[in-house]
C-alpha cells in the first residue's frame, strides 16, 4: 500500500468554456437553493408548531441522513461516476421539494410529513455534496480549479449572506407556498445546467494513470464494504490527504460551535444585546464571500505555507474574540475567521481534486463533506462545555486548540513541500 502522496494530477476534463459556466451556474444555483430552504424550513416549522424542539426535529431529519450516507455515497461516486450522482442528486431535490409544494399549497402538512420529505432532501444531499466535489475536475482544466471552486463556494457564502434577509421577505410577501415553489424553480435550473454535463464529464473520468488500488486489488471490483475501507485507508496513509482533513475538522469542532454559541452570549454580554449578534455573523458571510473570491483570482504559489498561515489566522481571530468589547471589533474579527476559512476551504479542495485519482476522489470528497458538516454537534458540546467558566475562556481555549493545529500542519513534510 502506498504511503506517499499521489504526485501526478488527475487529467482535466475538456474545459470547454460552456461546460465550465453551465457547471458554475449550476452549482451556483444550487448552493442558493441550499440557503433559500434551510432558513424557509425554520420559518415554515416555526409557524407550523411552538417553537422548541418541533425545530430542532426537523432539521435533525435533515441532518441525519445527509451524515449518516456520506460515506457510502462517495463510493457511489466512484462506481457511477460525478456527473450521473449529481443528476440523479439533483432530480431527486427538484422532486421533494415539489411533493413538498403539493403537500403545502393543497394539504394541511403535519410536523412528521415535513419531516419525511425533510430526511429525503438529507439523502439527497448525502449523494449530491461529494458528487459535486467530484464533478469539478472532470469538467475543469487544473489550470482552473481554484477559481471555479471559488465561484461555487462564493455563491455559497453569497447565499448565506442574504439567503435569510432574501427568504423571509419573499414569505412575508407571497406566502409560504408561492415562497417554496420559487425555490423548486430555481433547483430544477440547477438540475438542468448540471444533467446537460454528463456527456464532457464522462470525457474526463476515470482516465487517470493512477496506482495499484489501495487494498491491492487492482482491477478487481470491490464489494461496497471494501470499497469504502480502501477510499478510508488511502486517506489515512496519504500524508497530505490526512493532514487536511485532520484541519478541516478540527477547524470546524473549535470554531462552529463557540461562534455561534459563544458569540451569542458576547453580544449579550459585552456587545450591546442580542441585536449586535446578527452583525457580527454578517461579517463572517462577507469574510467568507471575500476569502472564496481572493482564492480564486490570486491563487497561492505556495500552497503548504498558505494553509499554514490560513489555519493560524483563524486560530488568532478565534483568541482574538476574548479580548473585543466592541461591536465593529468583533465583527472585523469574525469577519478574518470567515476570510481564513474560506481561502483554506478553496486551497484545500483545488488541491485535493488536483492529486487524488479519480477512482478515489468521491471517497474522499465525501471525508472532506463530512468533516465539516458531521462534528457540529460536538461543536455545540464544546461550547457548551466550555461557556461556563466564560467567553474569554472559551475563545482563547478554542483559538489555542487551531493555533496548535497550525504547528502540527507546518511540521507535516507533505504540506511544507506543497506548490
Amino acid at each position: 500500500m502506498t504511503t506517499e502522496p499521489t504526485d501526478a494530477p488527475a487529467p482535466p476534463g475538456p474545459g470547454g468554456e460552456r461546460q465550465v459556466r453551465r457547471l458554475v451556474v449550476g452549482e451556483g444555483l444550487a448552493a442558493t437553493v441550499d440557503a433559500l430552504f434551510l432558513v424557509w424550513l425554520t420559518l415554515f416549522v416555526l409557524d407550523l408548531s411552538e417553537p422548541g424542539l418541533a425545530t430542532g426535529f426537523v432539521l435533525v431529519a435533515v441532518a441525519l441522513p445527509r451524515a449518516a450516507l456520506l460515506l457510502p455515497a462517495g463510493v457511489l461516486v466512484d462506481r457511477l461516476g460525478a456527473a450521473r450522482v449529481t443528476a440523479v442528486a439533483c432530480w431527486l431535490r427538484v422532486a421533494v421539494l415539489l411533493a413538498l409544494v403539493a403537500v403545502v399549497t393543497f394539504g394541511s402538512p403535519s410536523l412528521t410529513t415535513v419531516a419525511l420529505l425533510a430526511a429525503l432532501l438529507g439523502v439527497a444531499d448525502a449523494a449530491y455534496f461529494p458528487a459535486a466535489l467530484a464533478l469539478i475536475p472532470a469538467v475543469v482544466p487544473t489550470g482552473k480549479l481554484s477559481r471555479v471552486n471559488a465561484l461555487v463556494q462564493g455563491a455559497e457564502s453569497g447565499g448565506d449572506l442574504v439567503g435569510p434577509a432574501v427568504a423571509a421577505g419573499v414569505i412575508a410577501a407571497v406566502g409560504f407556498d408561492a415562497t417554496l415553489g420559487g425555490i423548486a424553480a430555481l433547483a430544477a435550473l440547477a438540475a438542468v445546467a448540471l444533467s446537460t454535463l454528463l456527456r464532457a464529464a464522462r470525457r474526463g473520468e476515470g482516465t487517470d494513470p493512477g496506482t495499484a488500488d489501495p487494498d491491492g486489488a487492482d482491477g478487481e471490483e470491490l464489494s461496497s464494504p471494501r470499497a469504502l475501507g480502501a477510499g478510508l485507508a488511502y486517506a489515512w496513509n496519504e500524508p497530505l490527504v490526512r493532514a487536511m482533513l485532520a484541519a478541516v475538522a478540527l477547524i470546524n469542532i473549535a470554531v462552529v460551535g463557540p461562534v455561534l454559541v459563544g458569540g451569542a452570549v458576547l453580544a449579550e454580554q459585552r456587545l450591546g444585546g442580542a441585536g449586535s449578534f446578527g452583525i457580527v455573523l454578517s461579517g463572517f458571510g462577507a469574510g467568507s464571500l471575500a476569502g472564496s473570491l481572493l482564492a480564486g483570482w490570486w491563487p497561492p504559489t505556495r500552497r503548504g505555507w498558505t494553509v499554514v498561515g490560513g489555519v493560524a489566522a483563524i486560530g488568532a481571530g478565534m483568541a482574538g474574540l476574548a479580548a473585543t468589547t466592541q461591536v465593529a471589533a468583533a465583527t472585523a474579527v469574525v469577519g478574518l475567521i470567515g476570510l481564513g476559512s474560506a481561502f483554506l476551504g478553496v486551497v484545500i479542495v483545488a488541491t485535493l481534486q488536483e492529486r487524488v485519482p479519480s477512482r478515489l476522489l468521491g471517497r474522499v470528497t465525501s471525508l472532506v463533506v463530512l468533516a465539516t458538516v458531521a462534528f457540529d454537534p460536538l461543536s455545540y458540546v464544546v461550547a457548551g462545555v466550555l461557556l461556563p467558566y466564560g467567553t474569554t475562556a472559551l475563545f482563547l481555549v478554542c483559538g489555542g486548540a487551531v493555533l496548535a493545529c497550525a504547528a502540527l500542519v507546518a511540521a507535516s513534510p507533505a504540506i511544507r513541500s506543497l506548490r
